[in-house]
Order: structure tokens, then C-alpha cells, then sequence
């Protein structure tokens, strides 16, 4: 089973990019995308839908802004939409499928980048995910939490962790969320598998040709509960795809037997 999750920065200006040939030639088997910033029926999905996907789209009430899907060529047993908490699902930041041997979902956490009444909504976000999706996983124990969460975990995985180290992002208390979340229950499964590599990022700012340069931040994970870790077969990149500022993550599973 092949999950990619890809932050998009909105799904109609990446399908005038080249998505849609991008996406065939990925043959994934479920597509976890963040910041749609569109309504369903602004976009044409048809050529998606021509490839095999189904089309589960979760947006924002706030036009052209947020928004999450998940496109599958399986078919879910249950589809949730939000996460019940109306201040987040507002915003269009959580949709999960539901199959028979796993969960997964995509989730679009905030930034708390243009300001500090943003930053503290962050760190409420935060707080009320972690309850959400440990409480989640008691009921669902496989489970994948895709998408961009907009933290570094570790200084690996910033190119300038000094100069970031007061940047929403990278602070302090971001990253102790992170490494919380995680020894919780949850597997970077990037780092499972490529445990100390260097320079590999999911997001560049489009200031100083950054992206060209190579100076990004590593901010969009598939995080897997504890009992899919024998699941997991590889996990990795691409940064050359370049429909957005952010490249999509892939994540391999086994199939169960």
C-alpha cells in the first residue's frame, strides 16, 4: 500500500502545474492532501476520479483557505470528516478514511507563523489534537496520521536550526509537543527508516530561491501508531515534484496477509 500525503497550497492552481499526470504516474494507492483552498464543487476532479480514486474533500467554511481530502482507489469502510471539535473543523483540517486493517488520516495542523494570536491558537491545537488522536488510536490501533503539521522535530530536520531556533516551527515547546506525540505512540516513519539523513525537507520558503538552494524545513510527516511499525516497508521524499512550495511524502506499507 502506497500513501503519499502532499501539501498542495491549493489543489486548483497544482492541477494547472501538472497534478493530475503527476498523480498517474505515482500509482499510489491513497493521496492524503492539505490546503486545498477550494470548495469541491469549484474544482474538476473528473480526471482524478478517471484514474480510480474516490474523492473525500473537507473544506474550510473560510473561502480559499485550508481544507483537506483524501483521494483512495480503495474504497473506505467509514469516511469521518473533522474531528468534532467545531473551533478546528471550521477550518477544514481533519478527514479519515477507515479500512479493514488500517486508518489513515489527513490532517492540515495550524501555523503559527503570522503572529502571536495565531501561535496561540497553535498551541490550543496542540493540546486538544493530542487528546483527540491518542483517545482515537484506543479505538483505531492502526493508524496514520498524514499531512503537514508545521513543526521540525529535531535540528536534522531544519537547515538552520540557530537561526530558526525562535521561529514558529522550531520552538522549543513545539518540538517538545512533537517528541510528546510521538513517544506516546507514534512513528516518524521517515526517520524509521532514514534515521540520520541530512538536508531532506518538505517545504521551502519562496523568498532568496530557497527551494533551490536546498535550505527547507522538514514539516510534513506520515506519523504510524506503534502496531504498523513491522507494516513498514519504506518511507521517503520527493522534492523534485513541483506543483507547490511543499513536496509530497510517501509512505510504504505491507499488505496484511
Amino acid at each position: 500500500m502506497k500513501i503519499i500525503s502532499y501539501n498542495v497550497n491549493g489543489i486548483r492552481a497544482a492541477i494547472q502545474k501538472g497534478f493530475t499526470s503527476w498523480l498517474e504516474e505515482q500509482a499510489a494507492d491513497i493521496i492524503c492532501i492539505q490546503e486545498l483552498k477550494a470548495e469541491r464543487e469549484q474544482v474538476d476532479t473528473q480526471a482524478i476520479e478517471d484514474l480510480g480514486y474516490h474523492i473525500y474533500w473537507h473544506s474550510a467554511q473560510k473561502k480559499g483557505y485550508s481544507g483537506v481530502a483524501i483521494f483512495s482507489k480503495i474504497k473506505p469502510n467509514h469516511v469521518e470528516i473533522g474531528c468534532g471539535i467545531e473551533k478546528y473543523d471550521f477550518e477544514g483540517r481533519v478527514i479519515r478514511l477507515d479500512f479493514d486493517h488500517v486508518s489513515v488520516m489527513s490532517v492540515y495542523m495550524p501555523s503559527g507563523s503570522s503572529g502571536d494570536e495565531r501561535q496561540a491558537f497553535k498551541m490550543e491545537w496542540l493540546a486538544d489534537f493530542h487528546t483527540y488522536a491518542h483517545q482515537l488510536r484506543t479505538q483505531i490501533p492502526n493508524l496514520i496520521i498524514s499531512g503537514d503539521y508545521n513543526i521540525c522535530h529535531r535540528a536534522i530536520d531544519i537547515h538552520n536550526p540557530k537561526g530558526n531556533a525562535n521561529s514558529s516551527g522550531f520552538l522549543p515547546e513545539e518540538r517538545e509537543w512533537m517528541e510528546n506525540f510521538m513517544q506516546n505512540g507514534f512513528i516518524d516513519t521517515f526517520r524509521l527508516i532514514r534515521a540520520d539523513e541530512p538536508h531532506q525537507y518538505s517545504w521551502w520558503s519562496y523568498r532568496a530561491g530557497a527551494r533551490g538552494k536546498n535550505l527547507g524545513w522538514r514539516i510534513d510527516y506520515h506519523l504510524a501508531s506503534q502496531p504498523l511499525q513491522d507494516r513498514i516497508q519504506n518511507a521517503y521524499i520527493l522534492p523534485d515534484a513541483m506543483h507547490s512550495d511543499h513536496c509530497p511524502i510517501v509512505v510504504e506499507l505491507k499488505h496484511t496477509t
